[in-house]
């Protein structure tokens, strides 16, 4: 079966291997921001290893590529590359999935819990002395 080609100009950018194109307003459902906090580019997240996401069936194709790639530790920052979505988009969508239960946010230690500077010279010299 040969399908005809709609009427009108035909983008060079979209061809038959594309697949679907989504806005990132539809896979977010017109939302900017996440249900929880902001989560930092860095934050790592982690799905439960016995949830089954398909228990949830409004879930989005996104939300269980989510899941599925976060059965191990992973960053954000990997997630939105890995889907190739925006950071913005991924936070919402991991908001959701927090939300529900099915994915765990480790964020990195504040600035105030990091080890004070003259600890981390003595460290650094220490190294050199080596």
């Amino acid at each position: 079966m040969t399908w005809a080609e709609p009427p009108g100009p035909q983008h060079e950018w979209l061809d038959g291997d594309a697949g679907p194109v989504a806005r990132p307003y539809i896979i977010t459902g017109g939302r900017v921001r996440s249900a929880a906090d902001g989560f930092d580019l860095v934050a790592f997240v982690l799905a439960g290893a016995d949830l089954d996401p398909t228990v949830h069936p409004r879930l989005l194709p996104e939300h269980r590529r989510l899941v599925a790639l976060a059965r191990q530790p992973v960053s954000v920052a990997e997630l939105a590359a890995e889907l190739d979505l925006a950071v913005g988009v991924v936070r919402v969508l991991l908001g959701d999935l927090l939300a529900k239960g099915l994915v765990a946010v480790h964020e990195p230690p504040a600035a105030g819990n990091l080890p004070d500077d003259d600890i981390l010279k003595a460290v650094v010299s220490g190294l050199r002395a080596l």
